[in-house]
């Protein structure tokens, strides 16, 4: 099993057609979205896991594009230097996703890399710079 993140985007005159439908029941995929902004009449953006068999997710996203769409396989991770965090937090206001919060029980600095979109916004907010972006194939 191959598990990778991607953003699909839809153009205006297909985000009426059930694509992550038939990439679960015609391709096998699980599909977990995490971030939707899509409406009609305005392109569309999906950011999702799909996780399946390799081929499957190959054959999965020739089929997006066959419809329509197009996507981007994420190849960047957010590095946190936990060790040199101070824990203060201001990352936290501007994760759109919540993968960075912060413990309710000792109030200290969380990071749950599943929910992580990559947007970049908490390298930009982290006073240290204990926040760094790698490039390159995921695990």
């Amino acid at each position: 099993m191959k598990k990778i993140k991607v953003t699909m985007y839809f153009p205006a005159n297909i985000i009426t057609k059930p694509v992550t439908y038939h990439l679960v029941k015609d391709y096998n995929l699980m599909v977990n979205i995490l971030n939707a902004d899509v409406s009609l009449n305005k392109v569309g953006k999906l950011v999702a896991d799909i996780e399946g068999k390799e081929e499957d997710i190959d054959a999965g996203l020739a089929f997006v594009k066959q419809a329509g769409a197009d996507y981007e396989i994420f190849s960047k991770a957010i590095i946190w230097d936990e060790e040199s965090c101070v824990h203060c937090g201001a990352c936290t206001a501007v994760c759109p996703s919540g993968a960075l919060q912060m413990d309710k029980n000792d109030w200290r600095l969380t990071f749950d890399r599943e929910k992580c979109l990559m947007c970049e916004l908490c390298v930009k907010a982290c006073p240290l710079r204990v926040m760094r972006i790698k490039n390159g194939e995921l695990d």
